[in-house]
């Protein structure tokens, strides 16, 4: 089955679960109204479901190859890239006066979304260019905007994000890259950095690295960093192509997973580059690249788990066996045996929670862009992006790995694509910052000394229930309520433990985090579901009652784990003290 783009689902979460409407016509969007919404998502579902999604497989299958330092990408690929391209998807919402469109963070990541879904390989390369956009047009001179930006928007060039090296994983104050300076104020750049995502290909005229680097003189850990750009091609001042860098790819790893995008080890052996940002600033830098790209990797959980559900319910009902106990029917689809279709109804549950949370953070940076309680809004988008980026791929994981259950002994024979998903999508929680590492920048940054942004969390969910809702979900709302209460206790818990028991706080970190998504997520599908109870008269009946059936799965089923994650966090260091765990 090929992927089929949930046009009907994004709509209904951008329009009934988060709203968009604040957007139209605001003066931070002043073109943006509901029928361009439509266009571009329709435009968007073509694009992923007749260019990117024929690919996914052969791509898998084929993946990519070095030949001396010349990637050679999957078959169709350059076509595809070309495609992408000329629609102007680059340019979503980069910045009108570098060639951008301009549109609203929740419209790019819902067409990311479908993306994502089609072919999450591919939408790397995006992806990445995505990250480098911003973090130039934050941190660069007008210079290099000017240079860079338009091309990179116009999807001509491609841009690539240089962090890790052996031996300094997620540890970047281990990192041992070098910057010498030239005369002319600009840089040599010498070292090695490994997993980097369309590190070389030939599907652009020119790649933008942004290299992580040390200048001679920088102080030791993270506060040396400094942020430099470092093209494949030299880019003279009139924006002409130079010579070539003496930047290249010497090795492409053997994944797991996503085997059509090249993951590059890549050499700089005293590559020409410029400086970003102000000398050992590139902490900041790198956090506007992380913080870009972590939601975007949230949203890959989305679409990938999206993609897995459909491909697992197309198999659900075509696979017939056994007799089923809700049809009689013998020989039945095992979509009518009891433990599959929850198994699906977990699996779809999940999907529509992830999105959700996914889309609630993209709108808080379109509420910061409007300017209304900005400061409120961008301690909401820093507070989600952790749980949006873990919450969601730890859910894509498990997702994908019941739809290979799903389909039985089928699912564990690569020629299905089962597996497939379950393979791209073990990346998910681990590369721009581990799920480890969302949990700890959560209960550490994010929550902060005083707890504001949670505590505003709370106080939103606490005025929805408040508000007046239907009996029909008088059940629901006291499931919610009761969650809210574990997330208030456990947030009160951590604040208070932050000097005195940081252990505890670090053992917890995790188990916040999935408390903090399961909560955000029943939230967000009540919403919806109340949305759907309102519209059931004029609407799409079966569609919109199944809504509602999808949110009462995901409280029996998810939310009702909020008490043990209390439980859990209460718990704290303890049972790990002093515990050996010797291989004998």
């Amino acid at each position: 089955m090929t992927y089929r783009p949930s046009l009907k689902d994004i709509t209904f979460c951008l329009d009934h679960v988060i709203g968009m409407s604040d957007s139209y016509g605001h003066a931070a969007f002043p073109d943006f109204d509901e029928s361009l919404r439509d266009a571009v998502l329709d435009a968007a579902g073509q694009l992923a479901g007749d260019v990117l999604a024929p690919l996914n497989r052969a791509g898998d299958l084929g993946g990519t190859r070095l030949e001396g330092d010349r990637v050679v990408i999957a078959p169709g690929f350059l076509e595809a890239i070309k495609t992408y391209a000329e629609g102007g998807w680059y340019g979503l919402a980069a910045d009108p006066a570098y060639g951008g469109q301009g549109l609203p963070k929740m419209l790019e990541q819902a067409c990311f979304d479908m993306f994502h879904g089609a072919n999450m390989a591919f939408t790397l390369l995006p992806t990445l260019s995505q990250g480098a956009i911003e973090a130039i047009h934050a941190h660069g001179t007008q210079g290099q905007k000017d240079l860079f930006l338009p091309k990179l928007i116009a999807g001509e060039w491609s841009g690539t994000m240089n962090l890790t090296e052996p031996g300094a994983g997620s540890d970047l104050a281990a990192l041992t890259t070098k910057a010498e300076p030239n005369a002319d104020g600009t840089f040599r750049i010498t070292g090695q950095k490994i997993f980097i995502t369309w590190g070389e290909h030939d599907g652009a005229e020119n790649i933008v690295h942004l290299v992580l680097a040390r200048l001679p003189d920088a102080p030791k850990g993270t506060r040396g960093i400094s942020l430099f750009l470092c093209p494949k091609y030299l880019v003279d001042v009139d924006g002409s192509l130079g010579a070539r860098n003496s930047v290249k790819c010497v090795g492409l790893e053997h994944k797991l997973g996503i085997h059509a995008s090249p993951t590059c080890v890549m050499s700089f052996e005293n590559a020409q580059a410029e400086l970003i940002g102000t000398p050992n600033g590139g902490l900041a830098a790198m956090f506007t690249m992380m913080n870009a790209a972590r939601l975007a990797v949230g949203f890959e959980g989305v679409g990938l788990a999206d993609a897995a559900w459909q491909k697992a319910q197309a198999y659900a009902l075509e696979r017939r066996q056994g007799k089923s106990l809700i049809t009689g029917q013998d020989y039945a689809p095992i979509y009518d045996h009891p433990d599959v279709r929850l198994m699906l109804a977990v699996m779809k549950a999940k999907v529509e929670a992830a999105r959700a949370i996914c889309m609630l953070t993209a709108s808080a940076i379109d509420a910061v862009k409007r300017g209304n309680d900005a400061e409120r809004h961008k301690r909401r988008e820093d507070f989600l992006v952790p749980i949006a980026k873990a919450w969601s791929t730890d859910r894509a994981v498990e997702v994908a790995s019941a739809g290979v259950q799903v389909h039985g002994g089928m699912g564990f024979i690569e020629e299905t694509g089962a597996a497939q998903y379950y393979r791209d999508a073990r990346i998910a929680p681990i590369y721009e910052g581990t799920n480890g590492i969302q949990a700890a920048d959560l209960v550490g940054r994010k929550l902060g000394s005083d707890g504001l942004a949670a505590k505003e969390l709370a106080d939103d969910i606490k005025s929805f229930l408040d508000s007046a809702l239907p009996a029909d979900f008088k059940a629901e709302c006291e499931a919610l309520k009761s969650a809210l209460a574990a997330f208030s206790a456990a947030t009160d818990r951590l604040l208070l433990q932050k000097a005195t028991a940081p252990l505890d706080v670090a053992t917890a970190a995790t188990t916040y985090l999935t408390l903090s998504g399961d909560l955000v997520g029943g939230w967000l599908l009540l919403k919806g579901a109340v949305a759907a109870s309102e519209q059931l008269e004029n609407g799409d009946k079966i569609w919109l009652t199944n809504r509602i059936k999808l949110m009462r799965i995901f409280f029996a089923h998810v939310l009702n784990h909020a008490p043990a994650h209390l439980a859990a966090i209460r718990s704290g260091y303890d049972a790990l003290d002093d515990l050996t765990l010797n291989l004998d």
